[in-house]
This record gives C-alpha cells, structure tokens and sequence, in this order.
C-alpha cells in the first residue's frame, strides 16, 4: 500500500459517532492503510450529534464557500476538520445548516427517517467531490462505507464522469446488514434527474429502500465488500450475480490481509 491514496468516505465514523459495524471499520481500514504507508483521507457528514468542542472540529475556510445545488436549491458547503488522537489521520467532515445541524444522524427521536435524508445523501456525494477536486489529490481508490455514502458511486459514474481528476480512479463499495427500514423520499429519482443522471442509471432507485440504494451502489462500483456476516440474502446474491470482483465476508480481526490484496489486486 506504499504511497497509494485511497478516499474513504463513510456515513459514520468512530470516535465521533457510536461504534457499530459501519463506524469501526470506518476506523480500522483507514488506519490499516495509514499503518502501512498508504496516503488517506477521510470525509463523513458533520451530524449536529456530534461535539465539536471535546473531537476540536475547526472550519477550513479555503475549503468552504462553494454552493452545492439540491434539487434546483443551492445549499452553502461548510467542510469542517478534525485530526483522529494518536493516529495522525485527518478527517474531513461536510457540513451545511439546513442538512446537518440537527442533534441526530439518520432519524428524529421517534426514531422516523428524516424526510430529506435522499438530499442530505446528495449533498455529502457532491460536497466530497468538490472537496477533493479542491485539494487536488487524486485517489487511487475511493471506498465507500455506509447509506448515507451510497449515492457517491452513482455520481461519480456520471454526474463526475468527464473530471480527469478521477480517469483512473476506482470505486469499491462496503454493503453492510446496517441500514434503515421503509423507504427515502420517494422523489428521490426525480431530484437525481434534476442532476442529468440518465433514467437508466437512476431505475434501481425508484422505490428507495436500503436494499435498492445498495443496489444501485453496487451498480455503479468497481468491486464490492460484503461487509457483514448477516448480510441479506437478496443483496449477497445480488453481489455474486453482478459480474463485480468482490470480497465475501471476513471478521474484523482478520480483515488486514484480506483488504490489503482485495485493493492491490483492484490497482494491478
């Protein structure tokens, strides 16, 4: 992994969000990488839950500024920073007021699906992009980690599809058993054409439950993680049917060698 640059972008990360099976290996496969001379970044949402004060996130002023368009609105881009303790790992996080300034992720306290997480989604695939682009560090990989994630692939495909930047980059995608019951903002499909997406790009994603986002990330990825042991049945078929290099799953504590030749064999 000797200076390869790999992007990882994650719905949640750990220590800033509770540690579950996204959050940890969001953790863990980054600093696997770090560990064995591997250039990283890491973005994640900037959620109102998390403390800003105690992990000492500071706004990066030459990073923030742009306006990302959802759905024929522009949504100012704030990008936040914050270095992991110990680690030396740098993580970038992607704020706006109106998506992200509530005190939860994903649900209010009723535990309901908020009804723009599909715009929030968009919003964090754009603001990613854009962010990179600014820095001007092209990865080899970008992995991707988490529902809220999912849409990155997509939008690289096509919305990003004529950036040079990303010519030769390749998109691997973790599919996780963590996800969310009913479904996104049934409109999402539309707000995703607003965007220029082809309709068949976009078909998957009609009724956007977890399983079809999954799907059309994997649609849209140049290999695939099966995540999860428990992984659902439907989504392990539809893996193995796909005609994608995947990695079936491994347990955390074994994971290094494994990753490690999954993406040495994706950049050979």
């Amino acid at each position: 992994m000797q200076e390869k640059r790999i992007l990882f972008v994650s719905a949640e990360v750990v220590p800033y969000l509770a540690e579950n099976e996204v959050s940890t290996m969001s953790y863990d496969v980054p600093k696997m990488v770090n560990d064995q001379g591997g250039q990283i970044r890491i973005f994640m949402p900037r959620y109102g839950n998390i403390n800003e004060r105690r992990h000492q996130l500071h706004e990066v002023i030459r990073l923030s500024g742009m306006n990302l368009v959802v759905n024929d609105v522009d949504m100012p881009l704030i990008i936040k920073v914050a270095s992991i303790p110990r680690e030396r790992i740098q993580v970038y996080f992607i704020d706006n007021e109106e998506y992200f300034k509530r005190k939860a992720t994903f649900t209010d306290e009723d535990g309901v699906l908020f009804p723009d997480n599909d715009e929030r989604a968009i919003f964090f695939a754009k603001g990613v992009i854009e962010t990179v682009k600014k820095l001007n560090w092209v990865p080899d990989i970008i992995h991707v980690h988490g529902w809220m994630a999912s849409l990155l692939p997509m939008y690289m495909k096509h919305y990003y599809h004529n950036e040079a930047l990303f010519s030769d980059t390749k998109i691997v995608t973790s599919i996780y058993s963590h996800g969310f019951a009913d479904t996104l903002d049934v409109n999402l499909s539309s707000k995703v054409a607003f965007d220029g997406i082809p309709k068949k790009a976009f078909e998957t994603i009609e009724t956007p439950t977890y399983e079809a986002i999954m799907k059309n990330a994997i649609d849209h990825s140049d290999a695939v993680i099966i995540a999860s042991e428990d992984l659902d049945s439907n989504l392990t078929k539809y893996i193995e049917q796909s005609s994608k290099p995947f990695l079936p799953f491994v347990p955390k504590e074994s994971f290094v060698e494994p990753y490690k030749n999954f993406y040495e064999k994706m950049l050979s």
